[in-house]
């Protein structure tokens, strides 16, 4: 019998995971073969993790320069007031923008950290008019453009 790792995650879980982290179109089969067990299995496996949000969702990570959206921005936001309610309109505010590719309520300087995919810089821009300006309660904000994406979607150690 396996061992459990975290929480309800065992070897199996384990094993399944990394492999479906670097390539999602392995079939059942060729996992179950990998690592041990019977495609049904791996298949109640995959749903118990899919049901469970260890697995949050399955999606193609598309290459943004082939689809004309080449510009990677970071941005550090600092906020005026740090009042809850405030908060919560700009996360919901971030959410809702479709540039806002990652979004992260940070210690220290700076509250938000944002990465931002945008075609152009009068995309950015506008963005920055809609979501910053008017948006309100942003004390400042610094903007950082990617050079070079060297690593932007690595699967998370196990």
């Amino acid at each position: 019998m396996a061992r459990t790792l975290v929480g309800d995650l065992d070897e199996f879980d384990v094993k399944i995971l990394r492999m479906v982290q670097t390539d999602n179109f392995l079939s059942q089969r060729v996992i179950a073969e990998k690592v041990g067990l019977s495609p049904p299995a791996v298949a109640r496996r995959l749903q118990h993790l899919r049901n469970t949000k260890v697995i949050r969702s399955d999606i193609a990570v598309l290459d943004e320069t082939a689809v004309g959206r080449p510009l990677t921005i970071i941005v550090h936001v600092a906020t005026e007031n740090e009042r809850l309610d405030l908060l919560d309109a700009m996360k919901e505010r971030f959410q809702r923008c479709p540039q806002v590719q990652q979004c992260y309520y940070v210690t220290g300087e700076m509250d938000f950290i944002l990465i931002l995919n945008v075609k152009d810089m009068a995309e950015y821009n506008e963005v920055t008019r809609s979501v910053f300006f008017e948006g309100g309660n942003v004390r400042s904000f610094q903007t950082c453009v990617s050079m070079e994406n060297v690593k932007t979607h690595g699967p998370i150690p196990l």
